[in-house]
C-alpha cells in the first residue's frame, strides 16, 4: 500500500523547505531517491506525484522537495507566489537546502546511500552533488542544463547590475517572475565552484543522462557535452520529446505522458542495474 508523508525544514535564511516522501510499505530493503526540480518549479509541478508513485511502486522511498526559494510556500506549495522569495534565490540557497535535505535523509531515515533524480535546473545542482558527495550512490539527470547562465540572457548583464532586477516570464501563466542581481553576483563569485563541465568530469558514480531531442529550452547538444566531459556516462535520447516529456501543470491525468512513462521506465531499469 502506498503511503505518503510530509515534513518541513528550516531552510536557507530560515525559510521553510516542504517535502514529502512516497513509498510503498510492502517493501523491507528500499532504497532512497531524491528528486530535484528545476526553475519555476515545484516539487508537485505536473506529473511529478505520478512519477513518485511510479517508483513508490517499484520498491523504492521517493522524496521530493520545494527549496526555501523557490517561491512556493508551506500554504501554497503548488503555486510560485512568494515573488521577494523567488526574486531573491541563489545557486548558494539551493545547494543549501539541497544540503539539508540530505543530511535530513542520511541523519533521520536511515538511508546512508541515496539515487538522485533531477530534472533541468536541478540536474544542474545533482551534478554538483554527485561529483562531490561520498553519499549519492547514483545520478539521473533530465534535460540537465550544463551551465547556470543558460537561464539568462549575457545582454541582460549590464541592465540588471544597473538596475538591480530583470525579469523571466513564467510560460503558463504570463507572469513577469522578477530576479534580483543577487542571483547574478552568486554565480559571479563562484564560476569555478558552479562550473558544470568541470563537475561532470569529476563524476565517479553511475550516471544516466537522458534528454528529449525536441527539447526547445535545452537543446540535446547541452546533453551531448555533458557526456564528452564524462565519457563514463549513459546518455540516452527521448525521440521527440520536450523538455517536460509531455506534462504540463495543472496535470489532470491518471496516466504519465508517454515520454514521461520512457524517462521513468529507463531510470528505472539503470537504478536496478
Amino acid at each position: 500500500m502506498l503511503h505518503k508523508s510530509q515534513f518541513i525544514l528550516s531552510g536557507s535564511h530560515d525559510k521553510a523547505i516542504l517535502g514529502d516522501s512516497t513509498y510503498d510499505d510492502k517493501y523491507t530493503n528500499q532504497e532512497m531517491v531524491l528528486f530535484i526540480h528545476g526553475f519555476k518549479g515545484f516539487k508537485d509541478w505536473g506529473a511529478h506525484q505520478l512519477v513518485a508513485d511510479f517508483f513508490a511502486k517499484k520498491g523504492y522511498y521517493y522524496l521530493k522537495f520545494n527549496f526555501s526559494h523557490g517561491g512556493t510556500t508551506p500554504q501554497q506549495p503548488d503555486e510560485v507566489t512568494d515573488m521577494d522569495a523567488f526574486a531573491s534565490n541563489t545557486i548558494a540557497k539551493e545547494i543549501a537546502d539541497l544540503n539539508i535535505v540530505i543530511n535530513h535523509i542520511s541523519h533521520t531515515q536511515a538511508f546512508s546511500r541515496i539515487n538522485l533524480i533531477g530534472h533541468s535546473r536541478g540536474a544542474a545542482l545533482a551534478i554538483l552533488k554527485a561529483a562531490d558527495d561520498p553519499r549519492i550512490q547514483k545520478v539521473v539527470t533530465w534535460s540537465a542544463i550544463n551551465d547556470f547562465s543558460s537561464l539568462w540572457k549575457k545582454e541582460q548583464e549590464e541592465s540588471w547590475k544597473k538596475e538591480g532586477q530583470i525579469f523571466v516570464e513564467n510560460a503558463r501563466t504570463k507572469e513577469k517572475m522578477p530576479l534580483n542581481v543577487s542571483l547574478l553576483e552568486d554565480f559571479k563569485a563562484h564560476k569555478a565552484a558552479y562550473n558544470l563541465i568541470d563537475a561532470a568530469k569529476r563524476i565517479t558514480i553511475p550516471w544516466l543522462i537522458l534528454h528529449g531531442d525536441q527539447d526547445v529550452n535545452v537543446p540535446f547538444s547541452v546533453a551531448q557535452q555533458l557526456a564528452q566531459a564524462q565519457p563514463a556516462a549513459k546518455l540516452q535520447k527521448i525521440e521527440g520529446a520536450s523538455h517536460v516529456y509531455g506534462a504540463s501543470h495543472p496535470y489532470k491525468n491518471k496516466e504519465l505522458p508517454d515520454h514521461l512513462q520512457e524517462v521513468c521506465d529507463k531510470t528505472l531499469a539503470f537504478l536496478k542495474a
